[in-house]
């Protein structure tokens, strides 16, 4: 089982109810789709059970810090783009500000799976033979929703409120 987030803007809370709801389900692996914000947030992050997969968004300031201290976690920071391989599955990690890449990545036919953020909009659509997945918001800042999701590679996505 993959745990997927994205957006958590520094709200420690929301990020401890995540790595909570992570650890019960055992999950292996944890992607963040960008929108971190501060590297202080790593100690909340610390405590998750599964290996960690980040990569920026468009407010995460000082990158250089945020990556050494998610590095002490032992959490693998991608850049602006994480190109996985996860159980056999390809899977595109990125941010997504700009509409047209994420669709042209998932239109591509090169993954399985694009996982994306930045809309705070939690979503699941099937493109081709591609799953495209939004986690939504673990900040809950904008849609007043608070959303991961888990991703069983044989059952499916569920968007989860926390």
């Amino acid at each position: 089982m993959i745990g997927i987030m994205s957006d958590s803007h520094d709200n420690m809370e929301a990020i401890k109810a995540a790595v909570e709801l992570f650890n019960k389900k055992k999950v292996k692996t944890v992607l963040h789709a960008g929108d971190i914000i501060s590297p202080f947030t790593a100690t909340a992050f610390s405590k998750l059970e599964a290996d960690m997969y980040f990569v920026f968004g468009n407010n995460d300031g000082d990158r250089l810090l945020l990556k050494q201290k998610f590095d002490e976690i032992n959490a693998e920071c991608c850049g602006d783009f994480g190109d996985l391989e996860i159980d056999g599955k390809r899977i595109a990690l990125i941010h997504g500000i700009y509409e047209p890449p994420v669709i042209a990545m998932a239109e591509s036919g090169d993954f399985d799976i694009v996982v994306r953020g930045h809309t705070h909009h939690a979503g699941v659509t099937k493109i081709n033979d591609t799953l495209l997945i939004n986690p939504g918001e673990t900040a809950g800042v904008l849609t007043g929703k608070r959303t991961v999701a888990l991703l069983d590679l044989e059952l499916g996505v569920e968007i989860i409120e926390i």
